[in-house]
């Protein structure tokens, strides 16, 4: 008992003073008025919690959050399962290929959010080739307030797309050989062994990328304050984490984005937990 405590208790130590320790205060935030430059703090109860759900600014930055989850969740799972498919082979040129897709993951968000702004700037490379190609009006990707969302979304995709390879190749070198043999040995050809053999045995994998994408789409502020700064117009790629530290660090109404945050955490937990218990139906144990 006394070796379990002396090991665990650090890390417990660890979590409380850095996990729990500010969502309390955060959440003890949420019930004040809290201003930094305006003290003392009074007491609100939920009335910043009733305030929140008849913010249109904060309405608008849930649906802008909720699009830009379902875009980070499924393109990247797509795309990188394809990716990963096609790279589970033995080879220099395949391993070199492993690498040049998971160098993105390495980088910086704010380094890949400067990279993609100018490549996509009105008179950036992208449009350059576009009226190369003759294209007289090319669209503008981070100017038009119909294509922004998407563009900031294509870019978390860009770089988490080799966070996807990389795992759904440890599913993919995971699976028996085996059992892809007695498979082809039965008649099933290659799309009917993937669906019925392989597929099933990357539930893990699954779900290990789908709750990864959905935490780090719910947390995306980097890319949004260096591309877009949460416009063009007013909130077009406003995120909620980004309206949490717009509100609380602009602003200075801490107890309001405490609020927002908290709603955040909520939201991200219920939903984290509804996906783990679907996905995790999927798995089978070998």
């Amino acid at each position: 008992m006394w070796h379990f405590a002396s090991f665990g208790a650090p890390g417990v130590v660890i979590y409380l003073c850095f996990v729990m320790a500010p969502i309390l205060i955060s959440f003890g935030y949420s019930l004040t008025n809290h201003n930094p430059f305006n003290p003392p703090a009074e007491f609100v109860g939920l009335e910043n919690y009733r305030l929140l759900f008849q913010d249109e600014q904060f309405l608008n930055a849930l649906r802008v959050t909720t699009i830009l989850t379902l875009i980070v969740v499924i393109v990247p799972n797509v795309l990188g399962l394809g990716v990963a498919v096609l790279l589970d082979r033995k080879g220099w040129l395949y391993n070199a290929l492993r690498s040049v897709f998971f160098t993105p993951v390495i980088l910086s968000s704010v380094v890949v959010s400067i990279i993609w702004t100018k490549l996509l700037d009105d008179r950036g490379p992208v449009n350059d080739a576009l009226r190369a190609l003759g294209v007289e009006h090319p669209p503008g990707w981070l100017s038009d307030p119909d294509l922004a969302l998407y563009s900031v979304a294509s870019i978390v995709c860009w770089q988490m797309l080799g966070f996807c390879v990389v795992v759904y190749l440890a599913g993919l070198q995971g699976v028996p050989a085996e059992l892809l043999e007695a498979a082809e040995i039965d008649g099933a050809g290659p799309v009917r062994r993937f669906r019925a053999v392989t597929w099933p045995l990357l539930a893990p994998s699954l779900t290990i990328n789908t709750v990864v994408l959905l935490i780090s789409a719910f947390k995306t502020y980097d890319y949004v304050k260096v591309v877009t700064n949460g416009g063009p117009g007013s909130g077009t790629t406003a995120t909620i984490a980004f309206d949490v530290l717009a509100t609380g660090l602009d602003a200075n109404h801490v107890g309001y984005a405490s609020a927002m945050a908290m709603v955040m955490l909520v939201i991200v937990a219920a939903l984290t937990t509804i996906v783990l218990r679907f996905l995790r139906r999927r798995e089978v144990d070998l």
